[in-house]
């Protein structure tokens, strides 16, 4: 009985081990992913951003809404109808990007998206990255949907 119970103790420690090992193995892949990919999800974003006010600027058949990007690579959105912005900054170093809109509420927070690379399938080598906030993966096209509708003093969502 007794050589059993040990058996089984043992066998459920290795289990653990093994477990904490595999997980140490991911976290250490996922964040080194997260970093190799950055500067292709932040390009990504930006080029999204400028689609978005061009197609928005093509619908309204005006200037309704600016952007450009500055010297330190934020970018920044004017909405010349309400002389409001909105900032989009990336922290290369702590893979966030951060959105501060002055359409928001002054009691709303800034949206902060962390980058994260996850396992997409079986093999180890499946893998890609994504936006997070609030440990939910982002829709980033409705979340900069929402956000530019807020900069042009619309409701974030449409009614």
């Amino acid at each position: 009985m007794r050589d059993e119970s040990a058996k089984q103790a043992a066998q459920e420690y290795l289990a653990a081990k093994l477990s904490e090992e595999e997980q140490i193995y991911e976290d250490t892949q996922n964040k080194a992913l997260a970093l190799a990919r950055s500067p292709m999800v932040w390009k990504y974003i930006k080029d999204t951003i400028f689609e978005k006010c061009r197609e928005w600027n093509a619908i309204t058949q005006e200037e309704t809404l600016t952007c450009k990007e500055t010297a330190m690579g934020d970018l920044r959105i004017w909405c010349g109808a309400r002389r409001q912005q909105m900032m989009v900054h990336y922290d290369s170093k702590r893979l966030l990007i951060t959105v501060r809109n002055g359409g928001r509420l002054e009691h709303e927070k800034d949206v902060i998206l962390h980058m994260e690379g996850y396992r997409t399938g079986p093999e180890r080598t499946d893998r890609d990255v994504h936006l997070v906030r609030n440990e939910q993966a982002v829709n980033i096209d409705m979340l900069l949907v929402g956000e530019l509708r807020v900069l042009t003093g619309l409701e974030r969502q449409r009614k």
